[in-house]
Order: structure tokens, then sequence, then C-alpha cells
């Protein structure tokens, strides 16, 4: 039989570095990680008419598109399901968040998803003074705010949104840490004795028709 691969979910807004992180563990970790994340899925995998897709950002802007995100995401969490019951492991990048027009309860839908398999839920925090800098960086792919403008509504709300719950089985910060360093907290998560318990917990609340 088969031992099922790891699992590692990484969640934050964007710029915050997940993406340098996945870099890291595809490089660095033993066995072979596969990168299933929100990067893969709407710029390789859902087509224009769909887009943002499941990197639909926090406010309840598209309505029209609301109705499709719950079944890309299962899709995908499903798809991380099988490469890990086939001994793969794989690492994903999202920024998980309920703020649509009405609540969708994505999150526990999709760790019920991933039951009994070992997946890690890890916090990718970052402040918002490195993650505007960070954006302005790269303003043709980035909302930012230009001088003394105000903050754009869009990035405060990732900020706000993303992290609840909050329910992880690691955060790190990248502001503090660089990316190496935080794959190497990880490393040590998932060879750890201790089993995940963030996803599982999630599991349990409330349930939303997909």
């Amino acid at each position: 039989m088969t031992r099922p691969g790891k699992i590692v979910i990484l969640n934050g807004a964007p710029r915050s570095g997940k993406s340098s992180i996945v870099k890291v563990i595809q490089r660095d970790f033993p066995g072979v990680w596969i990168n299933l994340g929100v990067d893969v899925s709407v710029r390789h995998m859902t087509p224009e008419a769909l887009r943002p897709g499941i990197g639909l950002r926090p406010g309840g802007e598209r309505p029209d598109l609301e109705s499709n995100i719950p079944t890309l995401y299962t899709a995908l969490y499903d798809s991380i399901a099988a490469h890990s019951r086939l001994g793969l492991n794989v690492v994903a990048d999202f920024g998980h968040h309920d703020d649509y027009s009405q609540s969708l309860g994505i999150l526990p839908i999709c760790a019920r998803r991933l039951k009994d398999l070992p997946a890690y839920l890890v916090g990718v925090r970052c402040p918002l003074e490195a993650i505007l800098e960070r954006r302005r960086e790269s303003p043709a792919e980035y909302l930012a705010p230009e001088g003394n403008a105000p903050i754009q509504e869009p990035i405060l709300r990732w900020q706000e949104a993303v992290h609840r719950p909050g329910i992880y089985d690691l955060e790190v910060d990248t502001s503090n840490l660089s990316p190496e360093a935080c794959a190497e907290s990880i490393r040590r998560l998932i060879e750890g004795p201790d089993p995940p318990t963030a996803l599982p917990q999630l599991s349990h609340e409330e349930k939303h028709a997909v």
C-alpha cells in the first residue's frame, strides 16, 4: 500500500511571500513536491470567463463568479488529495477567505477533502508595511498606493480577511524570516511526531453544499 504524500497548505495575502516558500520546498525538501496552488489554478487551469477564479479577492465585488468558487476549490483540493494518495507530496499556496457577497464556507469544505491525509495548514503572515513595499516593486501586477495616497480598500481587506479564523498548525512571518528559514520551520513541523490538527478542526465547521 502506498504511503500518502505529505501536504502543506500555505495561506496568506498576496505578496506575503508564499510563492518563495513554495520554491524552496520544491527545491530543498526530500522527495517529489508538486505545486498545486492558486497561481497554477488561475493562470493555467481557469478559463478567462471565470478568472480570477479561486483568486477572487475579498469584498464581494464579483457575485456573478461566486457560484463557481466552491466547485473550483473542491476540484483542486480533490486533486491535492489524489496526488497525496499516490505517494506524491504537495505544496499549495492560497489566499483563503470568506469575504464574498455571502458566506461560502470554503475552507471547511476544503479541509474535509483532505480527511485522513497528512495535511498541514500554515499561516504565512506579513505586516502591511512590507506587503505595500513588495506591491510597489511589481506595479504592473499588483495594486499599490502611490506616494502618500490612501491605501486601497482591496489591500486592507486582504489583510483583514485572509487569516480568519486563524487556525493553523504553524505560522511564519516573512518580514522576519527568509523563505529558507520559513521552509525549515515547516520541515521540522511535518517531520515531527505531532499530527496536524488545524484542518481536522476546521473540517467540523458549518457545512455548506458544493
